[in-house]
């Protein structure tokens, strides 16, 4: 039987060892331009590695995921970090697992709020992107340029996520 998982909510601390999260820090806030705009500062560090690698800007339009959902796969970018910042207003699931020997681990699902990103660190077994509700746009910062840059796995046995509840 599969097991389901818990979906937490998406916290700094909680989500360290896979990342960072995107949101307005009050701690990391400087004005800019004359006191007439607030700039968050350094909320994630874009990472990429590898001869002729450049970090990218995109844009994903992500498909609403139906509930309950299979997590019967992860992915990971062993030559460059990748971020999503929604463009559309809405929370989103983020999934990701530990490192076991090379696989991974149990999926910890979190809860993203409309105002927070993540910033996947590079090497760091994720799901793919899990919209919530209506498809959602997503600002992408991710590594271009050349080398295999994917990495797939696929579990004998999903794991489930339950309705969550946003």
């Amino acid at each position: 039987m599969p097991e389901i998982l818990s979906v937490l909510p998406l916290t700094p601390e909680a989500f360290a060892p896979f990342g960072e999260v995107i949101e307005a820090d009050p701690t990391r806030m400087r004005l800019i331009n004359g006191g007439t705009t607030e700039r968050f500062h350094a909320l994630a560090q874009p990472e990429v590695t590898g001869e002729g690698a450049r970090v990218i800007l995109n844009i994903f339009r992500g498909q609403a995921r139906g509930f309950p959902y299979e997590i019967g796969m992860m992915e990971r970018h062993p030559l460059g970090s990748q971020s999503f910042t929604p463009l559309s207003g809405r929370p989103f699931l983020v999934a990701v697992s530990e490192d076991s020997d090379g696989r991974p681990g149990v999926p910890q699902i979190f809860l993203a709020r409309p105002h927070q990103g993540v910033n996947y660190h590079r090497n760091v077994w994720h799901h793919p992107l899990l919209a919530l509700g209506e498809t959602s746009d997503f600002l992408v910062a991710d590594r271009d340029g050349p080398g295999n840059n994917l990495e797939e796995f696929f579990f004998e046995q999903p794991f489930i996520i339950a309705e969550p509840q946003i």
